[in-house]
């Protein structure tokens, strides 16, 4: 599991290669990802939007920007957690992804809560000694 902390707002990440979905000899290799977000701070959050970076093993970067998560847009209390799964696709066996949630506090004021990096790894990717 990956975490991060910024603001009081605990990020954790647990990928999942998900080899049933995948199509190795196609170039669609899938992942599902939890997320959970915990807010440790004194007063409520409010998650507004969400940014992506997904990099596959080629180094090609896709950026992913939207409202919410999984259509929503949580307001999480002081010591509660909010937690979701969402996927992505990459076309090569390996990759990583990062990003940030925009919040608002119940104040009004923004700030960026950091997603750590978190490697996408299959047992299809070939290592290679350098």
């Amino acid at each position: 599991m990956y975490m991060l902390e910024t603001e009081g707002v605990i990020i954790r990440v647990e990928p999942d290669f998900l080899e049933a979905e995948s199509e190795p000899d196609e170039g669609r290799f899938i992942w599902s990802y939890t997320v959970e977000i915990e807010n440790s701070s004194a007063a409520p959050v409010q998650l507004i939007t969400r940014e992506w970076r997904i990099t596959d093993a080629r180094g090609r970067t896709r950026v992913v920007k939207g409202e919410g998560v999984v259509g929503e847009k949580p307001v999480i209390a002081p010591g509660e957690c909010f937690r979701y799964t969402s996927g992505a696709p990459l076309a090569t066996p390996s990759g990583f992804m990062s990003g940030q949630y925009e919040m608002r506090r119940a104040d009004g004021a923004m700030f960026n809560a950091a997603v750590p990096s978190f490697a996408l790894d299959s047992p299809f990717m070939v290592a290679t000694l350098h």
